[in-house]
């Protein structure tokens, strides 16, 4: 488990700097990405390198994992503060959500975002 931790840790550190690349090294080649903006999923490291291009082309996403739990079924449930500003930086969302990871070989294969966000509904100004 402490594997698991440091990994998620590290990919919210990661996504939070933008540092994609770093990001898309923590996945399996064929992992399922929750895509929160349009409540779908995404497949593969290169659809997921598309949808936070676009997402951060659009908006400011910062998430901050708060409690991270190995569930009974060995997902990880991550408790998370998501904010999201507009590019101007103006708040535009304040939730909480939890997010649930799958690992297979040590690398994320599968992400849920467990409860109702509202990031679909987001619309930034511009």
């Amino acid at each position: 488990m402490d594997d698991k931790v440091k990994l998620i840790r590290q990919l919210y550190e990661n996504f939070n700097s933008r540092d994609l690349d770093s990001v898309l090294a923590m996945l399996a080649e064929g992992v399922a990405w929750a895509n929160g903006m349009e409540g779908t999923h995404v497949h593969g490291p290169e659809a997921v390198r598309e949808y936070w291009t676009h997402q951060w082309s659009v908006i400011d996403p910062h998430v901050e994992p708060k409690q991270i739990n190995e569930a009974p079924d060995g997902s990880m449930e991550v408790d998370v503060h998501l904010t999201v500003r507009g590019l101007d930086g103006q708040p535009l969302l304040d939730e909480m959500l939890t997010h649930v990871f799958r690992f297979e070989n040590g690398r994320v294969k599968r992400f849920d975002i467990r409860g109702e966000s509202q990031l679909s509904t987001v619309h930034p100004s511009t």
